[in-house]
């Protein structure tokens, strides 16, 4: 799952992908700024391989004036809010339960994100706030 959190309004995009490569880090990147049309998006991201792949190099410089990434510090996932979105998902669905088909955890997933996006002042609160 790749995700991003606006810290101004609460919202998390997540999106399932069944390998996790720079093509589908760029399809993250491309549906994020159908999200967002306007405005200038500042998306800070670990230093994870696909997050420089030579592949959205070319997507970067065409949206550079809409899209700019940042990078966090390397072993610093407390800097990442997105970490504390995954820390949340795993507390309230994933902890001590037993799911027997896969389907089942996604099922639980998506309604934990669903959930929490129909709440994003606490959302904020959580992650943005007492961060």
């Amino acid at each position: 799952m790749i995700g991003t959190l606006d810290y101004e309004t609460g919202r998390i995009i997540c999106t399932e992908e069944g390998a996790y490569d720079a093509a589908a880090f760029l399809r993250f990147l491309e549906r994020t700024l159908r999200e967002y049309p306007t405005g200038k998006i500042v998306m800070v991201l670990d230093n994870a391989r696909i997050h420089h792949a030579k592949l959205i190099q070319p997507f970067l410089k065409e949206n550079a004036g809409h899209l700019a990434l940042i990078f966090l510090p390397p072993y610093s996932p407390q800097l990442n809010l997105m970490e504390g979105v995954w820390k949340w998902l795993k507390e309230s669905v994933i902890n001590n339960v037993f799911f027997d088909h896969v389907q089942k955890i996604k099922q639980a997933v998506r309604g934990f994100l669903a959930d929490v996006n129909g709440r994003p002042l606490e959302v904020i609160d959580r992650l943005c706030v007492r961060m």
